[in-house]
């Protein structure tokens, strides 16, 4: 007999509390404060912005190149899949870039004037863009790898499981680092972020990761803080079942005394786990093109 889901018991309070991050942590627009003048001065190196991979305005990339053939990494933003913007990203690359990867933060689709069907067919289009063209500005397309975090990890998740012998493609993606994610859309409809996301028991199906197989084989890291709600936690450890149980052999990371917005600080130190372990990735990438 399947068990339940663990939400279920959960009052409509304890629920929003665990299923909606800017609810556990009411001051979270703090930490992106903390982060503006390591964004600012990142904007500074050499970049391509608004680079377009598609007709909508938000198919757009912003794309800092750290020299010819260099290895690639695309970050996805989160924002529950309804707000943030790449501009406010500009920080990974200010880390990455000097360590010989071109980074590409990518802006796509966002509910409620898309739905999330569109916003995951954005993410994928993006990956798409970058394996056919990246490279033109200087990026090795044969090492590419990519981090998200939130709704991000969840796109991130979504280019995994995505087929893409159908594009002509065997394995665009080298390594994912997946941070804080949501895989499972199923509890974001009991929240009061669904006024936006406007999900149905159909979409759900069609965009939870943690049922459908990944046909990227590829190393995968998932990160999530140790001070975010358990039930959140809970995703990322339930994701790492998932692939398991498909032949991958994900590590996992639960970092004490993270929040789930001041663990993209970590994005910060060139030596953090995170940080390193997008350099691992790279490396092994880049060694194999």
């Amino acid at each position: 007999m399947t068990s339940p889901p663990i939400w279920t018991s959960l009052t409509p309070e304890e629920h929003e509390f665990q299923y909606n991050p800017q609810n556990a942590v009411p001051d979270y627009e703090r930490y992106r404060a903390h982060r503006a003048p390591a964004n600012d001065a990142a904007k500074t190196l050499t970049r391509h912005e608004s680079v377009a991979y598609g007709d909508h305005p938000l198919h757009t990339l912003d794309i800092y190149p750290a020299g010819d053939r260099a290895p690639v990494h695309l970050f996805l933003h989160g924002g529950y899949w309804r707000a943030q913007d790449k501009a406010n990203f500009a920080f990974i690359a200010g880390t990455l870039v000097p360590r010989g990867i071109t980074t590409v933060i990518a802006n796509y689709e966002l509910c409620p004037a898309s739905t999330l069907d569109a916003v995951a067919a954005s993410a994928i289009a993006a990956m798409d863009f970058i394996a056919r063209k990246i490279g033109d500005f200087g990026g090795d397309p044969a090492a590419i790898t990519l981090s998200g975090h939130s709704a991000g990890a969840h796109l991130g998740a979504e280019i995994i499981a995505y087929d893409w012998a159908r594009e002509g493609f065997t394995a665009p993606v080298k390594g994912a680092t997946l941070i804080s994610g949501i895989y499972d859309p199923t509890p974001a409809r009991l929240t009061t972020v669904n006024a936006e996301l406007n999900l149905t028991e159909a979409l759900i199906a069609r965009r939870n990761v943690e049922a459908r197989s990944p046909l990227l084989s590829c190393p995968v890291a998932l990160f999530v803080g140790g001070k975010e709600p358990w039930h959140w936690i809970d995703q990322s450890y339930r994701y790492s079942h998932h692939l398991r149980r498909n032949g991958l052999d994900p590590a996992v990371h639960v970092l004490p005394g993270f929040n789930h917005f001041d663990i993209l600080d970590e994005y910060l130190d060139a030596d953090s786990l995170l940080v390193r372990s997008i350099l691992g990735h790279a490396k092994r990438a880049k060694a194999a093109s």
